[in-house]
């Protein structure tokens, strides 16, 4: 049924839930899975009163952060080894987390993305937006959103 399931996580509690239902469809079905972390950049804008840091500053935070998501992807392989499930776990680099999903998607020929949905409604979801329902609307790849 599917050959390769795309996880996005952001290592989050519920995010998990995500992974573990990825893994057991992949374990079922035997599919690859993809395990993908998007890392944003740092803001480089100025906002009245901020402190600008330095750009050494700057890169000791990406690189952090770049760190902490490849050990994100590395927990998702690890899981999988458990289930004898294929996992490649990787990172990107992008502002736009919806974007860079459905791109990954493209990229690694996934045929479901699975991800997590913090079931935000009214204003919360306006001010804090929704990654999973740009995914949900914009991608050509089936996508199961787990809550």
């Amino acid at each position: 049924m599917y050959k390769r399931i795309l996880v996005a996580t952001d290592g989050s509690k519920l995010s998990h839930t995500a992974v573990e239902h990825a893994l057991k469809l992949a374990d079922a079905t035997g599919a690859e899975v993809v395990a993908l972390k998007v890392v944003p950049r740092y803001p480089q804008t100025y906002f009245e009163g901020g402190v600008a840091l330095a750009n050494e500053e700057v890169k000791r935070i990406e690189k952090q952060w770049q760190e902490e998501a490849q050990a994100v992807v590395n927990g998702v392989k690890a899981e999988g080894q458990k289930l004898e499930v294929k996992v490649k776990a990787t990172t990107v680099k992008s502002d736009l987390i919806a974007e860079a999903i459905i791109a990954a998607g493209k990229r690694h020929k996934a045929d479901l993305i699975v991800m997590a949905s913090h079931g935000r409604r009214g204003l919360k979801r306006l001010l804090l937006g929704s990654e999973t329902q740009q995914v949900l609307t914009h991608s050509h790849i089936p996508v199961l959103v787990l809550r």
